[in-house]
């Protein structure tokens, strides 16, 4: 005699997940077709076969528990290859949109990212606040344009006639910028840790995977170095996604992302510098050390020359991360929509990372062709651009550089994929 299983659908859920990028899950009707043809799926309890039927019995629970919806890498080749364009990439996709919202804490922040309209009040809080300090500094030099040059015995910018346009005469990054963003960087650092925390927790329900051969179970800790050698350097997941009948645009995918990434660290490095010296600058000179001081303070005094190494580490970064751009931005917008969708949160992230890097890019032309009426507004926004970058990073798109990362380890650790060296 069978047992009977009472299945009791979150319809609320169903309606939650159609919202954020799962509307055609309705349209499957279970062939197999996606687990068949993804180059990622692990042969036992493949996805997204089982995340289809989940999602269309209403079983949150399930779901959101779900460590295969994060080694999903969103190729699209399920759903190209759908009979029925049920999009399971779409739905995996969705539910990760879903995590977004709800695995870090205060979700309202999430439910705001979600949509266009929740945009207006979390950029309002970046651009009222460097609108404050403008109008303040403005007072204090006699202009919202103002020019300045260097005080040697001060070691600060003063205002003059006739000087040159320096950012930070008008947002001193000593009471403004760096205090700001350490204040986000360390809110930023609370949202993922709880996310995190959170995220763990739900996996403790995921059933352990035996592989014949296998010794004992690596720890956490080298899986993750693993993970970071493997799936984030050489982007080798992105890589397996792809064969000899993946497109132009789909096989260039895996380079862009790489080139975005490392365009990203080039510039944390050179953000790295300047502030190290700056602030060990100011250090040495507290403690005495008056020549060290300067000599610190040199290396991070902006604005820098164009010919300076770190300068130079700038332009490359801004280059790899605009070619990194500019091939995500054209798969994105070739593709089939038929079979495979972008949403908000795909287009929210690049249009955020693009406005990052044209006005990083504009403001440093502006400022050198001495035209204060286009630099300081441009580097205004710049400013709310790379606050909302950080701020909300635990709850947008880009956030997965953190989940998706802790996922891939904790499934080499229980065995759900093999470690890097055994594929």
């Amino acid at each position: 005699m069978s047992n009977t299983v009472k299945v009791q659908p979150d319809l609320k859920f169903v309606k939650e997940l159609q919202a954020v990028g799962g509307d055609s899950l309705k349209k499957c009707y279970q062939c197999a077709t996606c687990s068949v043809v993804c180059p990622l799926s692990p042969a036992d309890s493949p996805y997204p076969r089982k995340e289809m039927v989940w999602a269309q019995w209403g079983l949150k629970d399930r779901l959101v528990n779900d460590i295969d919806i994060w080694l999903c890498h969103n190729c699209g080749t399920c759903s190209d290859m759908c009979p029925r364009g049920a999009k399971p990439g779409d739905l995996l996709s969705a539910l990760r949109n879903m995590a977004y919202r709800n695995l870090a804490p205060l979700p309202i922040i999430g439910k705001l990212m979600s949509s266009s309209s929740g945009m207006l009040p979390l950029a309002a809080v970046p651009a009222i606040i460097y609108a404050i300090i403008w109008v303040i500094m403005a007072g204090k030099t006699g202009s919202f344009l103002p020019t300045f040059e260097w005080d040697h015995a001060a070691h600060a910018w003063k205002a003059v006639q006739d000087g040159a346009i320096v950012f930070g005469g008008l947002f001193p990054g000593d009471y403004t910028i760096d205090p700001i963003f350490m204040l986000v960087f360390l809110f930023m650092l609370w949202g993922f840790y709880a996310g995190v925390r959170n995220m763990l927790k739900a996996f403790d329900s995921q059933p352990k995977t035996f592989i014949v051969g296998r010794k004992d179970e690596p720890c956490f800790c080298s899986c993750l170095i693993d993970t970071l050698k493997y799936e984030i350097l050489q982007h080798t997941q992105f890589n397996d996604c792809n064969d000899e009948e993946s497109d132009e645009l789909d096989v260039k995918r895996a380079g862009g992302h790489k080139m975005l990434m490392f365009g990203f660290v080039a510039l944390m490095v050179v953000t790295g510098v300047v502030a190290s010296g700056h602030w060990g600058g100011w250090l040495m000179r507290t403690i005495g050390l008056e020549s060290l001081g300067n000599i610190l303070g040199a290396i991070g005094h902006t604005p820098m020359p164009i010919y300076s190494p770190v300068k130079l580490l700038a332009f490359v970064g801004a280059g790899l991360g605009i070619y990194g751009l500019i091939a995500l931005t054209k798969r994105r917008v070739n593709l089939d929509q038929s079979k495979q969708s972008s949403n908000w949160y795909d287009w929210y992230l690049l249009t955020l990372i693009w406005t990052i890097f044209l006005t990083g890019l504009g403001a440093f032309v502006f400022r050198t062709l001495g035209v204060a009426l286009l630099a300081y507004p441009i580097y205004y926004v710049h400013l709310i651009g790379v606050f909302m970058l950080l701020a909300y990073l635990p709850w947008s798109k880009l956030g997965h550089l953190v989940y998706r990362t802790v996922a891939l380890s904790y499934a080499k650790k229980i065995g759900r994929i093999p470690m890097g060296a055994d594929k």
